[in-house]
């Protein structure tokens, strides 16, 4: 689990200026039943742990007292982009909870190396609902599995823990390897200058008779 160092923040509003100087960045946790509490995190340790965070990454705060968090939001100053505050979200440790999990994908698919197939990637994160303790960062699928041209992945064929519950349909599929598909020009039809000629004539005569017919008249 990833984890982040805190202090005790006591200044608030405008005093704020001189500690993000310093490398200060404000923070809040918050969570259902709980008192919200005002911190400080080193600006540049929370730039890296933001980096490897998505809105299902559990973080553990340390210093005083220790709490799993989500980061429930991250304000950052419009013109240059830096950080300005962060919202933690404080979780119980004894009730699940759901979010979106990113699916990675690893492993050589032979249906793709060895058969020209494609793999397509139906999904690319899967509604997860667990306990703080037993919520994965990621979801792992080996593509190795796709053996030949038409196999394919579905949820029911992930190996997922038995504490972890996803909100998907079994036979939802996953992932797939179908046969590649050549997109071939269209050749146009070869052009017969003789019968462009032969036409051309022949719309003259019929134009030249249709004359003739009305100085006839």
């Amino acid at each position: 689990m990833l984890n982040i160092n805190t202090e005790k923040r006591s200044i608030f509003g405008k005093n704020l200026k001189k500690a993000r100087k310093e490398g200060k960045l404000p923070a809040i946790v918050y969570g259902k039943g709980k008192e919200p509490k005002a911190l400080f995190v080193d600006l540049n340790e929370f730039k890296k742990l933001w980096n490897k965070v998505d809105e299902s990454t559990i973080v553990k705060l340390q210093g005083g007292d220790t709490q799993d968090v989500l980061i429930y939001d991250a304000a950052k100053e419009p013109v240059k982009g830096e950080f300005l505050h962060v919202d933690f979200y404080a979780l119980d440790v004894d009730k699940p909870i759901t979010a979106n999990v990113p699916i990675e994908f690893d492993g050589v698919s032979a249906a793709v190396k060895e058969h020209g197939g494609v793999l397509v990637k139906v999904l690319h994160e899967l509604e997860i609902e667990a306990l703080p303790k037993d919520f994965p960062h990621e979801i792992k699928v080996n593509v190795a599995k796709l053996a030949n041209i038409g196999d394919k992945i579905a949820v029911k064929d992930l190996d997922l823990p038995k504490n972890i519950k996803v909100n998907a349909k079994e036979d939802q599929i996953v992932v797939l390897a179908k046969p590649h598909e050549e997109e071939k020009a269209e050749e146009a039809a070869p052009v017969n200058l003789e019968d462009i000629e032969v036409q051309k004539k022949g719309k003259k005569e019929e134009e030249g008779e249709e004359g003739a017919g009305e100085e006839k008249k």
